[in-house]
């Protein structure tokens, strides 16, 4: 464990950011498990809906800082990918 008072309040606030990023990073894996499934599912409606709310929730992901924009931007690629796969059938 940390000697200093500074080092305590810094490893405190690094179990705090953790469990903010973490709770964010798991919102956003329900958002993107929702869109596999309606692509599995075949709807190609329903999975654009789900689609737009997992990109807004992805890039909220972002800005809140739990995951870096390069990261971001090749999840929601990947998705728009195999919406648009399903699309086309």
């Amino acid at each position: 464990m940390a000697n200093h008072k500074s080092a305590v309040k810094a490893h405190d606030k690094s179990l705090k950011n953790k469990a903010r990023n973490q709770s964010i990073l798991t919102k956003i894996k329900t958002f993107i498990k929702k869109v596999e499934a309606c692509i599995t599912g075949g709807s190609s409606v329903e999975a654009q809906s789900a689609m737009r709310n997992a990109e807004s929730e992805i890039m909220r992901g972002v800005s809140k800082g739990a995951l870096k924009k390069n990261s971001a931007s090749r999840k929601v690629s990947r998705l728009t990918k195999k919406v648009k796969a399903l699309e086309t059938k």
